[in-house]
């Protein structure tokens, strides 16, 4: 894709160009076989359970899924006893941000210079040697989000990945993904930039900081041909007219990157993914994001979304929970065990388990088995075909990728976890993941066990190691 070092590109696509890549993705799916799992239990990501259902793979898609399937040339799996799903997806990670081992020097995930940092990437951070991937893998994850942290008002993109091994992130790059805009409210930012006697250092402030940003980007668009290609921009009251610098003093008529990717969001061509907790805040978000026109994809963390639940369901909002952290600072104070079941309860609710861990992430199936056990003892029976969804088709539906991946359905990718039994079972192991239809992880083969190059060496990575 043709870029332009300074300046903009060519004015009869000027939406686009707030979305341009000039580090496209390298991703290349890695050979793969047809492959035929026959007899396991099948959740399709898409709120069906078939028993003893067959599974087809051929080039790197999904060709059938259904009982007595046949294929000519197929290397068959005999999965009876077995359960299978789609790829598990984390829509909150900071591996690679903040990777393993955690010192000082791999600390990339938070640019604490200025509570608008909407120019930074997450994907320039990302080190793809974090032995995090592989032990991530080894649970069933096969897609992630990376996303900058939560110490900015706006943090800056997200990137999505495949999770496979690589040199570079590039070659991780999902092709195709949107980016997802970090936003965080509450305590954080409030806390690091209040802490250095600047702005913000209330939550009025932090609101104060957003409407400033989304001025400035929408000025940004006014001057730019912004609105999408092809549309003349409507003018909003608190769009001025005049060619003044922005509030921030730094979009003086050039290229700016922060305003690019503010734009974008406004443009609805960035997803925007903002953490946040309490409910009233939640709603304050949702009406900030009326006010400027971009829409939201999913509140992270939201300990007290179960209250706003409605709400969330009639914006077409998801709600990226934990199971059950809770407590470790004021607006985490009152959470529920049963909080991901209430988002998902109303029609069209989206529910989706994160991690925000490094560790959780390697388990995240048995992170969604808590919130089954906690809203039975409430009275609400979630059977597994509706769990699967809160990591998987839910969460790709939130990383704009649902059309690709996250359900088991005929033309999509071939993203599969085979599981020695229910994956809410706490005794469930991933017994071998594909990604592309290639099988990345096998529990059973050691070569099929990736170690990064950072592991090659390490005495833990040794036959026999511990790590």
């Amino acid at each position: 894709m043709g870029t332009i070092a300074c300046g903009l590109a060519p004015a009869a696509n000027a939406a686009s160009r707030f979305t341009d890549d000039p580090y496209p993705s390298t991703y290349k799916p890695l050979p793969s076989e047809a492959v035929l799992l026959r007899n396991a239990t099948v959740l399709t990501g898409t709120g069906q359970r078939l028993d003893g259902a067959d599974v087809l793979m051929r080039d790197g898609r999904i060709v059938q899924v259904g009982a007595g399937l046949s294929a000519e040339g197929a290397r068959v799996v005999d999965a009876t006893g077995k359960w299978i799903t789609p790829g598990i997806i984390d829509v909150h990670s900071h591996l690679g941000v903040y990777p393993s081992p955690g010192v000082k020097a791999h600390s990339d995930g938070n640019e604490m210079t200025a509570p608008v940092t909407a120019n930074v990437w997450a994907e320039h951070s990302v080190w793809p040697q974090d032995p995090g991937f592989a032990a991530a893998l080894a649970g069933g994850i096969t897609t992630l989000q990376v996303l900058p942290g939560s110490a900015n008002l706006v943090g800056g993109r997200g990137v999505t990945l495949r999770n496979v091994p690589a040199t570079s992130y590039q070659a991780m790059k999902f092709p195709g993904a949107p980016w997802g805009l970090k936003m965080a409210c509450g305590e954080n930012p409030k806390r690091v930039y209040g802490g250095k006697g600047t702005a913000p250092s209330t939550r009025m402030g932090n609101v104060a900081g957003y409407r400033a940003a989304f001025i400035d980007a929408s000025e940004y668009l006014r001057k730019n041909g912004g609105g999408k290609p092809q549309e003349k921009p409507k003018r909003k009251w608190w769009q001025s007219s005049g060619d003044g610098n922005d509030s921030a003093g730094d979009a003086g008529g050039k290229r700016d990157l922060k305003l690019d990717t503010l734009a974008g969001a406004i443009n609805g061509d960035i997803l925007v993914h903002i953490h946040c907790y309490r409910a009233d805040e939640i709603t304050t978000m949702i009406d900030l994001a009326k006010e400027f026109g971009f829409r939201i994809a999913a509140f992270h963390h939201g300990v007290e979304a179960y209250k706003v639940a409605d709400r969330l369901a009639e914006e077409g909002i998801c709600g990226a929970l934990w199971a059950d952290w809770w407590g470790f600072k004021m607006e985490a104070f009152d959470g529920i065990q049963e909080n991901i079941a209430l988002v998902d309860r109303p029609k069209n609710g989206c529910a989706i388990v994160h991690s925000d861990s490094e560790e959780g992430i390697q388990r995240l199936n048995q992170e969604a088995a808590k919130v089954v056990a906690n809203a039975r003892r409430a009275g609400m029976d979630i059977p597994p075909e509706r769990a699967i969804t809160w990591l998987t088709s839910n969460a790709a539906r939130s990383l704009g990728v649902a059309d690709r991946t996250g359900s088991l359905e005929a033309g999509k990718l071939a993203d599969v976890v085979v599981w020695n039994q229910s994956p809410f079972s706490s005794y469930a192991h991933a017994e071998q993941v594909y990604i592309d239809g290639a099988r990345i992880y096998d529990r059973d083969d050691p070569a099929r066990q990736p170690r990064s190059d950072f592991m090659l060496g390490q005495p833990a990575a040794a036959p026999g190691g511990v790590l």
